[in-house]
């Protein structure tokens, strides 16, 4: 087996990115040409790799296909928000139709699709209002917002490690430093010290750490924001008993819980994970999956705190101003939108159980195939004793050193003393990449458009990335 401390992989990185410049030179060109005119080469930091991503000419189902000819498997699927696979003839195909009808762009007047969408989300989470928008950040800052302006107080409590859109309230303890600090700074300039103080950090998964919290400061608290399911934090479901927790020590202090459900929501069940586990949040936020892979988030809750989001001057003085923008409420996203959840509704009964088996089959296929290196590698995302989740789509490779373990918050995952993270997040998806395989920083998930046959080329790359990597590692031993 590897020795439990990280190995120096330099060596096979410079290996596999020469390999991959000579595997894809239309991409490295438009690279070349991105970099000299787009912020970074890219509109989003995380689709941006070393040393380029692959440029993408189109997409189907479980494939897409770049710029160089290549048919790669993905398991990223938009941000882990295609549940019906790429390009699903279930949007595209109303989408089409409504192009071809003279529909669907923007004509800045109210429509039938709004209410249409609206009184969906509010039947399958069982919330009573929601503000529509058009990304996972803005409906985050609103609900932040919201909480702040409805309990009139200023602290809002966030995971650390936890991603909540690039908002000021969630731009503090997003990434891990090893300075001793962890999580414990502002991950951006321009923020005021108002903002980085008003934010307090806490434990995912440690119902101790929280009591504490609230004990010492649950008068000051607005609210708390936490992913039942957290996703940049590692792709791993929160125990009953912290989400538990997480709404007694709430409710008691008078302070909004806001369940980020931008990834969770619709993953699990045609509605909201947190009824899963028995919470009814005040707010919840969703994304991804509501747009049916066209921008749509949303803001859902109860009437009483989102009755502040209305128009300027209608009430005294404490309104939020969720003004939504050109774009919210697009005719296009809502037809996307009311396609994908009426889809999911409708066959929900066929739909989860065989992503969650297909699911379970590709943790098992993946850290198997890395066990046969003597790589020990877990897969996080599946249900356990500790939660709600009646199974899941969702994974994570993750590296630990010692074998067995399994992390339970992103303090473990992002530690370099307790995980192989380069071999995560560089090695293993550049890697799998030349292989015709495509996760994102080790973490994707399966679809509704996958099926055991996609698995089986996942398996078999994962096979010939780790005699890869246990190869690169002999010579370095010698």
């Amino acid at each position: 087996m590897r020795p439990e401390k990280a190995s120096d992989h330099r060596d096979l990185l410079r290996e596999l990115r020469e390999a991959y410049r000579e595997y894809a030179p239309v991409s490295a060109d438009l690279n070349r040409r991105a970099e000299a005119v787009l912020v970074d080469g890219g509109s989003h930091a995380l689709r941006l790799m070393d040393p380029f991503p692959p440029r993408i000419a189109s997409a189907r189902g479980a494939w897409v296909y770049d710029e160089d000819g290549h048919q790669v498997l993905d398991f990223w699927q938009g941000h882990c928000g295609n549940i019906l696979g790429h390009n699903p003839d279930a949007v595209a195909g109303r989408l089409a139709a409504a192009f071809s009808q003279g529909q669907g762009l923007q004509v800045g007047l109210t429509d039938r699709l709004q209410v249409e969408v609206a009184e969906l989300i509010c039947r399958t989470t069982a919330t009573e209002r929601v503000g529509l928008t058009t990304s996972g950040t803005l409906a985050t800052m609103y609900a932040t917002m919201l909480a702040r302006a409805f309990a009139g107080r200023d602290l809002i409590i966030k995971i650390g490690g936890g991603w909540h859109g690039g908002q000021p309230w969630g731009l503090k303890g997003v990434g891990f430093r090893l300075d001793g600090s962890g999580f414990d700074h502002a991950d951006s300039g321009g923020l005021s010290q108002g903002v980085i103080d008003n934010v307090l950090l806490t434990r995912y998964n440690d119902p101790d750490m929280l009591e504490n919290q609230f004990r010492e400061f649950g008068d000051e608290v607005a609210g708390m924001i936490v992913e039942p399911f957290i996703g940049g934090g590692g792709s791993i479901p929160a125990t009953q008993e912290y989400l538990t927790t997480a709404r007694r020590l709430t409710e008691r202090c008078g302070a909004v819980l806001i369940l980020d459900e931008v990834i969770s929501g619709y993953h699990f069940r045609a509605g909201d994970l947190g009824a899963l586990y028995g919470i009814q949040a005040d707010l919840i936020t969703l994304g991804k999956m509501v747009g049916g892979g066209m921008p749509v988030a949303a803001v859902a809750g109860r009437a009483d705190i989102m009755s502040l989001a209305v128009r300027a001057g209608t009430v005294g003085g404490n309104e939020v101003r969720f003004s939504g923008g050109t774009y919210s409420g697009h005719p296009a996203s809502l037809m996307a939108a009311k396609a994908a959840l009426e889809y999911l509704i409708d066959h929900e009964n066929e739909v989860y159980p065989r992503i969650f088996a297909l699911g379970q089959s590709l943790r098992r296929r993946v850290e198997s195939a890395f066990a046969g290196e003597g790589i020990y590698a877990w897969c996080s995302g599946g249900a356990t004793e500790y939660d709600a989740l009646p199974g899941s789509p969702l994974f994570r490779i993750h590296f630990p050193y010692a074998v067995g373990r399994q992390l339970v918050c992103p303090d473990e995952v992002f530690d370099p003393a307790i995980c192989d993270v380069a071999l995560r997040t560089s090695v293993v998806p550049l890697a799998l990449l030349l292989e015709n395989v495509h996760v994102m920083q080790g973490h994707g998930m399966v679809t509704a458009a996958h099926s055991e046959e996609h698995l089986d080329v996942l398996e078999d790359a994962c096979r010939r990335v780790a005699h890869r990597i246990s190869v690169s590692e002999e010579r370095q031993a010698d």
